[in-house]
């Protein structure tokens, strides 16, 4: 049986890394045979850096025109296509305590990012609620977009320069310090305790790069998504987990045992991310944000979803770059 798992994490790690292409090299052969990590999660090397590419302004996105009212959008446009269908596709996680997540209550996907989602659909449409949302892993933000499968992502989905070449991103609307989050026994209270340490992250996230920069080469276990991180660190799997402040505070709302620590290890900026050839959309989409960020909405979003964060750093200016 311990062979017969194994043969099955080893098959469902080589389908992984085929279908994220520049994810870091998985070396699964380096974890026990009797370890209770999630299937899918691997010992990784550095692979092509997600924020290594400074060939661009990674935030600096298209300016919005003249909004359309809802409903009544161009002729030919994508915004009039996506009416046309009735109803606006997004890629959303399902796993992110406060961005995107089950209600377990409910059944319902909720969050900061959702809620995003919805104020487009709401200048689309007239309605909020003319959204399908697809839950999607990580690794597959790009790709979903690429082959069609929806019209945006909303999923704290970091803009840079090496995703700019597949897809586009809105103006920022959120940005995260990446920290560290460890038990409260552990014994961790900074990145320069992590020598011989096991630290978690997901496939393709950018915050993995700056683990891998570390000068103390913690061992980086790879999952598949926050809450198989979640439970490996529950379960003394791994030492720490390390991604962005506010995806780390949805997890430590759900175990008291926890704690961030550290200081900032690097900063993400969050974006929309949208189809290449869909600038009008884009434009759109933007012009959306700059009204979250002037009518008191993105203030209501952050204190509904994101007040255990901390205060209210405000809504992150935009930058265009036309």
């Amino acid at each position: 049986m311990r062979t017969r798992m194994r043969m099955l994490l080893l098959g469902a790690v080589a389908l992984l890394a085929a279908a994220c292409g520049s994810t870091p090299q998985a070396i699964p052969f380096q974890l026990p045979a009797d370890n209770r990590l999630p299937p899918g999660a691997a010992v990784l090397t550095p692979g092509p850096s997600e924020r290594g590419d400074q060939s661009c302004n990674p935030t600096a996105s298209l300016r919005p025109g003249a909004q359309p009212q809802p409903g009544a959008m161009p002729a030919g446009s994508t915004m009039a296509t996506i009416v046309a269908d009735g109803k606006l596709r997004v890629g959303v996680d399902q796993n992110q305590t406060q961005f995107g997540y089950r209600n377990p209550a409910t059944g319902q996907i909720e969050g900061f990012d959702i809620d995003i989602a919805r104020e487009i659909a709401r200048d689309l449409f007239g309605d909020p609620d003319r959204i399908e949302l697809h839950p999607t892993e990580s690794a597959d933000r790009s790709q979903v977009l690429i082959d069609n499968k929806v019209d945006m992502v909303t999923q704290t989905f970091s803009a840079t320069c090496a995703r700019r070449k597949q897809i586009q991103f809105s103006t920022t609307y959120l940005l995260a310090d990446q920290r560290l989050l460890v038990t409260k026994t552990s014994g961790i209270h900074s990145a320069a305790d992590l020598a011989g340490k096991k630290v978690c992250g997901v496939y393709r996230s950018t915050t993995l790069d700056a683990v891998f920069a570390l000068p103390q080469h913690p061992t980086v276990i790879g999952m598949v998504n926050w809450l198989d991180c979640l439970t490996a660190l529950q379960q003394g799997e791994v030492d720490a987990a390390s991604t962005d402040a506010p995806i780390l505070v949805g997890l430590k709302l759900q175990d008291p045992n926890l704690e961030l620590v550290g200081d900032a290890m690097d900063t993400d900026a969050f974006a929309v991310g949208i189809q290449q050839q869909a600038t009008d959309f884009v434009r759109f989409v933007n012009g959306v944000l700059q009204r979250l960020r002037t009518d008191g909405t993105w203030q209501r979003l952050y204190d509904r979803w994101l007040s255990g964060v901390g205060p209210s750093p405000g809504p992150p200016p935009a930058r265009y770059s036309d």
